[in-house]
């Protein structure tokens, strides 16, 4: 499992929810298409975090880099439907932050 981690932080009067809708919206997309396993969304509780953390941290997993690839393909197309999807999630967004995660360890790994 290969997991995309977003953390972003949203713009001065921005919704929260309205935010989470978006992100629902377009990564909902994405994995009805089976572009992508699951997605979750989790917001900072208490403002508990290590400095420089965003206030949301969105999870994407996919079963394979090359499930990842095809949805960075589908969206690198830019067709009108997805990029109104897009658009939703970051005109939304101040600051963000990514990375890439496996699960480990993973099944290629020789003990």
């Amino acid at each position: 499992m290969d997991c995309y981690e977003i953390m972003a932080d949203l713009k001065p009067g921005v919704s929260d929810l309205e935010f989470c809708d978006a992100v629902n919206a377009y990564l909902g997309h994405l994995q009805a298409a089976g572009k992508l396993r699951s997605f979750r969304i989790r917001r900072r509780k208490f403002g508990f975090s290590p400095p420089g953390f965003c206030e949301f941290w969105i999870s994407a997993e996919f079963d394979s880099l090359s499930q990842m690839d095809e949805a960075f393909q589908r969206v690198a197309v830019r067709d009108p439907e997805i990029e109104a999807l897009h658009a939703e999630v970051y005109s939304r967004v101040s600051r963000i932050e990514t990375s890439l995660y496996r699960d480990f360890p993973d099944p290629v790994r020789q003990r």
